[in-house]
């Protein structure tokens, strides 16, 4: 019997959670690890100077299992610590809020989906677009997850069937609150948001900062931020773990000849 991991970055008592493993019924002997908290924004960070607990949680059609650390830690934790062996499938989400474009690396989810891919795994990483609203709140209000049910169903089937294309390290996939114009294979975006500082006070006087920014709702046609919230299109973005840049592999050997000479 096939074996799937699935984690998330929104904790261990996420309903994207929980729509995962509703999603993957069927296809093989489940297994879920997250963080008992919520852990979004922490990109592919471990857990190296702190241990990480280990508690029995409780997921209809998964074995379940809450962990004091990181998205990546679930990773590492569920397959060398619960499993003992390599699953056939990791399934990172479904989480509740879009995780697009090149920021896509701070996300926990896409971290953990990373994570599994350097593992070796075929690993699938899937986001809802939502308003800004809800994506951070502790008790997270009722989401539809109807579709994306239905698209980690399909593309878990393909995965487990086929593995994932050559050159091809994991899936990242966003899903549209109402998708309305079919399938999109895209590319990354630039950005996602905007980057915002605000410096304040507190009680005390001190000073404090807090990051925010607004979203950026277009991008270049072919990318995953035109594809969801332009077109409102299910956006399936092909990764690869190798962040080289071959395009300009020669025009550095001019910045490599300036350093041989010292």
């Amino acid at each position: 019997m096939k074996k799937i991991l699935v984690v998330n970055d929104d904790g261990i008592n996420s309903p994207g959670l929980k729509a995962a493993v509703k999603a993957l019924e069927g296809l093989g002997e489940i297994t879920a690890v997250a963080p008992a908290t919520q852990k979004s924004g922490v990109g592919r960070s471990m857990s190296l100077f702190s241990p990480v607990s280990i508690s029995q949680a409780n997921i209809d059609g998964a074995r379940a299992y809450a962990i004091d650390g990181t998205p990546v830690d679930a990773v590492i934790v569920g397959m060398y610590g619960v499993l003992g062996e390599k699953p056939d499938l990791l399934v990172s989400g479904i989480n509740i809020g879009e995780n697009m474009s090149c920021e896509a690396t701070t996300s926990g989810t896409v971290g953990a989906a990373m994570e599994g891919a350097s593992q070796g795994i075929p690993s699938i990483a899937i986001s809802l677009h939502a308003e800004s609203r809800i994506k951070f709140e502790q008790i997270q209000p009722e989401v539809d997850f109807t579709w994306g049910i239905k698209v980690l169903r399909k593309c878990a089937e393909y995965v487990l069937a086929r593995s994932l294309p050559r050159g091809v390290d994991l899936l990242n996939i966003n899903v549209p609150e109402e998708p309305k114009g079919g399938v999109r294979v895209t590319r990354l975006a630039r950005r996602m948001y905007t980057t915002r500082l605000q410096k304040r006070r507190d009680p005390r006087g001190r000073t404090y900062f807090w990051i925010d920014g607004d979203p950026i709702y277009d991008s270049e046609p072919g990318t995953d931020v035109h594809a969801v919230r332009v077109e409102k299109c299910i956006s399936i973005s092909p990764l690869s773990l190798d962040f080289t840049s071959y395009a300009n592999l020669k025009d550095m050997e001019e910045l490599a000849e300036i350093l041989r000479k010292y």
